[in-house]
């Protein structure tokens, strides 16, 4: 698991210069603009709810004594919950609309490894690439939800917190990186057949998830590059993976 986690983050360090020698940033144009968009309209949003959120919390406190605290603590949990929730929309909001546009870069990178201009897949349409984004993101994010909140529980435990944070990390890196396999994945499998592939290589997503996440905590790039970089270098390890399954089939 851990030397896939490795392979997922370092597929990222010959993402720029093959976006640049393949000259896909054309088509990327579209999915920066709904990144951008939807990254604004969260923030907004996560900005004016945060407070509310804490203030809600806070009225678990019955007491006088200490309440002054426990409402810093609830507003702060309710900031944390806000872009927990706001990072989980947005990453999966992004991914299920861009899909028809990555899939032809994905594309594109499986015919500079393989040699293959013309792929014997799978012959899906724009309509297609769409709706089968917005359905695995839509079953993600119902997943993630529902693995997110009792973690997002264990924050009032000291000490425990601490580890819910990786924890929660991980998790939303885990879906980012499904969701930037499955460009490539949906050219090869159905939807049963993408998810179960992933489900075997959980280590490469998780890889790819983190660089992904940690992208967005860049201000403005980050959500600029996030999409090229993290699809680039997802396409280029599922290739391999799929390469090497073929191989081992064959045997």
């Amino acid at each position: 698991m851990f030397k896939n986690v490795l392979k997922g983050i370092q597929a990222y360090s010959g993402a720029l210069a093959l976006i640049s020698k393949l000259k896909l940033w054309k088509y990327f144009a579209i999915p920066i603009a709904i990144s951008i968009i939807t990254a604004t309209v969260i923030g907004f949003l996560a900005y004016g709810l945060s407070d509310n959120i804490g203030k809600f919390i806070s009225r678990i406190w019955v007491w006088e004594w200490g309440k002054e605290v426990f409402t810093s603590i609830s507003t702060f949990i309710g900031a944390v919950v806000i872009i927990a929730i706001g990072l989980i929309l947005y990453k999966h909001i992004i991914m299920a609309f861009s899909a028809p546009f990555m899939s032809p870069v994905s594309e594109k990178i499986e015919a500079y490894f393989t040699g293959v201009e013309k792929h014997q897949h799978r012959n899906t349409s724009f309509r297609e690439q769409l709706w089968r984004g917005i359905r695995i993101n839509i079953r993600n994010l119902a997943k993630e939800l529902l693995i997110t909140i009792p973690i997002l529980l264990l924050k009032f435990i000291p000490i425990v917190n601490i580890f819910s944070t990786v924890l929660l990390f991980l998790v939303q890196a885990y879906y980012a990186g499904f969701g930037n396999m499955d460009y490539t994945l949906e050219r090869h499998f159905k939807y049963r057949e993408s998810i179960n592939f992933v489900g075997k290589h959980k280590g490469i997503a998780i890889g790819n998830g983190i660089v992904f996440m940690l992208f967005l905590l860049i201000p403005v790039v980050g959500i600029v590059l996030v999409l090229p970089m993290s699809v680039t270098a997802a396409s280029t390890e599922t290739v391999k993976l799929l390469q090497k399954e073929k191989l081992q089939n064959v045997n």
